[in-house]
């Protein structure tokens, strides 16, 4: 049953609105149990998303800033405390000479490979309470409405 937010919306937009605030919550949920999650490693979630994007890659703040749709000024405040940290460091980018590549260190691989660890342990243990199907479902929908979302941003003037 989808609460009604405003009697103008249509079952569709009530639903999407539904979608929508619950899809904020549980981020609110899941960046807390993250932050849960890597707390003894001395990490944040903002922190193990930096690591996910550079973990196979040296990339770019921009890269990072574009991949999780974050500020560039966020991602760099995130970059230079791990910087000072010893867990990231900048490297020479043969594509740009001013943008510096944000590589992991000996010990941000190490950090990286104990949270891929513990992640893998929790999604299992999380992926039980589905089945297969119902998460390829959800899935698909989430990057359909993020799809639709650009696409509608996209098409509105600046």
């Amino acid at each position: 049953m989808v609460r009604g937010h405003n009697p103008d919306h249509t079952p569709a937009g009530a639903a999407i609105t539904e979608l929508i605030l619950t899809i904020f919550r549980t981020n609110g949920r899941l960046l807390r149990t993250g932050d849960r999650m890597v707390r003894d490693l001395k990490l944040t979630s903002a922190r193990w998303q930096v690591i996910g994007a550079i973990d196979r890659q040296p990339r770019t703040v921009a890269q990072i800033a574009r991949e999780f749709e974050l500020s560039r000024q966020g991602v760099l405040w995130v970059v230079q405390s791990m910087a000072k940290d010893g867990l990231i460091e900048f490297v020479h980018n043969p594509d740009h000479r001013r943008a510096k590549l944000v590589q992991l260190t000996e010990a941000g691989l190490e950090v990286s490979r104990q949270v891929s660890e513990m992640q893998c342990e929790w999604a299992n243990d999380m992926g039980e309470a589905f089945g297969l199907e119902e998460l390829e479902q959800v899935l698909a929908v989430l990057r359909k409405l993020g799809d639709v979302a650009i696409e509608r941003d996209d098409e509105e003037p600046a």
